[in-house]
């Protein structure tokens, strides 16, 4: 997740447009895979998963470089050329290109550094501004990559538009990835086919996914705000959570915002968070060492977080 500079509400329509293109096409460049996404007036979140790749021919280098400029410029196409001339003709200097390309691909920081320079570039140039776009370094949580975990993590996403009061159905709000899966939209419906795939058995069709996925955000009734044919508001949930010690079902609890999903550092099972630890503490640099915290406050099943929350964990 990352939020523009001082919260400022910046994103209307058209802006969100280019900044949807630019996710796929910066994502297709890094060779992540988007799983879901939700594009906000101020902010985005974004859950990708990075595949393991062992190798990348130079045709492939090409196509992901082609990629990032799909009209390109007269100085872009000199460029490109000069990539394909200098891979072709091998040597050291092709060796030091394919390096810096490699460099850029498989790794989720270099994916929204890239992300958000060029949407930084674009918007300024658009908007004839100067100065920076974003308010900080993205927020991330490493998501154990099946099951629960990562089901949770979607429908959260997803959620957003709701939790802000836009639509009362994520499906109606044209910027998130449900959204786009339900009208549809083929690297939406992958995206969520890989967060339902293994749970779902033999059953993997794009309906069955969107069933799935649906019965999360609403949960087994109707209406997730009603609990016991009672009205429940995000204020009544803070108090059941944070006053009462009391629990919440999954769909109720994430129509608030919930610190978990952006400050937990690590989101799995108990065991996923266990291995994780050592090398969370590693990145951490001396600071209080991370360890498996249950999260509180809904029945999240067997989910666990490496960072715990001491306070509140509503925003």
């Amino acid at each position: 997740m990352t939020r523009t500079v001082n919260g400022e509400v910046l994103f209307n329509r058209r802006e969100k447009e280019v900044l949807r293109k630019m996710i796929a096409q910066v994502a297709d460049f890094s060779g992540v895979r988007v799983l879901t996404y939700c594009l906000m007036s101020n902010h985005f979140h974004v859950l990708v998963e990075v595949p393991v790749e062992d190798s990348v021919s130079d045709v492939e280098l090409l196509r992901r470089y082609k990629v990032l400029y799909p009209k390109p410029t007269r100085y872009e196409t000199a460029s490109i050329k000069l990539l394909e001339r200098d891979l072709a003709v091998g040597g050291e200097a092709a060796v030091a290109l394919r390096a810096r390309l490699l460099a850029r691909m498989g790794d989720v920081s270099e994916f929204m550094k890239t992300l958000k320079q060029r949407f930084s570039i674009w918007f300024n140039k658009s908007h004839d501004r100067f100065g920076t776009l974003w308010a900080e370094r993205f927020k991330s949580v490493l998501v154990e990559g099946r099951g629960n975990p990562l089901q949770t993590m979607a429908a959260y996403i997803d959620l957003n538009p709701v939790r802000a009061g836009l639509v009362k159905d994520p499906k109606d709000y044209r910027f998130c990835g449900y959204a786009e899966a339900v009208a549809g939209g083929r690297e939406a419906v992958a995206g969520l086919l890989r967060v339902w795939g293994n749970h779902l058995g033999g059953d993997i069709s794009a309906a069955s996914v969107l069933s799935a996925h649906r019965s999360l955000l609403f949960g087994q009734g109707s209406d997730p705000w009603l609990m016991g044919h009672r009205a429940f508001d995000r204020e009544r949930a803070v108090r059941v959570i944070e006053e009462e010690g009391g629990v919440l079902p999954p769909a109720a609890a994430m129509r608030c915002r919930i610190r978990y999903f952006s400050d937990g550092l690590v989101l799995g099972s108990a065991e996923f968070v266990r291995e994780l630890t050592s090398e969370v503490q590693r990145v951490c640099q001396g600071k209080k060492p991370p360890g498996v915290n249950p999260m509180r406050g809904a029945q999240w099943g067997d989910l666990a977080v490496g960072q715990g929350l001491r306070q509140r964990i509503f925003f």
